[in-house]
């Protein structure tokens, strides 16, 4: 088992490493929605914004699965959601990573049979550990363009991408600075100083932070027996010459798969 190499003071010397651009320090960060909306109001630049409640991917209230990336998802003032992820992983293509997610937070939060004029404002706030962009910026706002024209169009999402690599000397930059920092003091932003201090210095004997490390330990563990498990499913399967039907098949039974994620697994297979 995982959770065995790992003492309750290796877990506080984990937690002690922690800065706010990590995802499970984050997540506990966020489950403040005051902390969320300091930050919120200083990348969106607007200091009267209000946040009335925060989904984060261990809430109780999360019924949106681990498919989509739920650091913060965020219900401000005005009933517009606004998801914010943090990424410090330089893998994947994170801009369609960012339209997977708006799209399947859309879906979660529409009704059927609603008008498309009732489908959400929807505020994606990407925050980086590098600026994938290339252009030499702290935040990017992409829109959507007639390219005949240039006249931007609005169809209710909103994309901003920030990044802790580049430092133009805005307040934007000086918070993107607190996330890379493991110890976080600083009077422009005090809810996030004070959260950070908060989980790092508990006053009680359980440190939240420990729980959340051994919750994460064990998620990772199993999801670990799960892809060996659709591995040697589609080995064996093939051993015996099985069509890709059957071994599609045998995925949805073994494995507990749709469908389609039955036919994505097979596809990284074959590649």
């Amino acid at each position: 088992m995982i959770m065995q190499k790992f003492s309750n003071e290796e877990k506080l010397k984990i937690v002690q490493r922690l800065r706010p651009i990590d995802d499970i320090f984050f997540e506990a960060i966020a489950e403040d929605p005051e902390v969320c909306e300091e930050i919120l109001r200083v990348i969106l630049e607007d200091p009267k914004l209000t946040v009335l409640e925060v989904i984060t991917q261990s809430s109780e209230k999360n019924i949106y699965g681990r498919s989509v990336r739920l650091d913060a998802l965020c219900t401000l003032g005005d009933g517009t959601k606004c998801n914010i992820e943090v990424q410090k992983s330089d893998n994947d293509d994170h801009l369609k990573r960012a339209r997977f997610n708006a799209s399947s937070i859309t879906i979660k939060e529409s009704n059927t049979g609603e008008k498309f004029k009732d489908v959400i404002d929807l505020y994606i706030v990407y925050i980086s550990q590098f600026d994938f962009l290339n252009e030499g910026r702290c935040i990017y706002h992409i829109d959507k363009t007639i390219r005949d024209s240039g006249k931007t169009v609005d169809d209710g999402l909103h994309e901003i991408f920030v990044n802790t690599a580049v430092n133009d000397g805005s307040d934007i930059s000086e918070l993107m600075s607190c996330f890379l920092a493991t110890d976080v003091n600083n009077d422009k932003f005090p809810k996030l100083s004070c959260k950070v201090s908060e989980l790092k210095n508990p006053r009680g004997e359980v440190n939240p932070m420990c729980e959340l490390i051994e919750k994460y330990m064990k998620e990772s563990e199993l999801q670990g027996e799960i892809k060996g498990k659709i591995k040697a499913t589609i080995k064996t399967a093939k051993s015996f010459g099985a069509s890709d039907s059957i071994i599609i098949k045998a995925l949805m039974e073994n494995c507990s798969l749709t469908e389609d994620e039955a036919r994505l697994q097979l596809a990284k297979y074959n590649n």
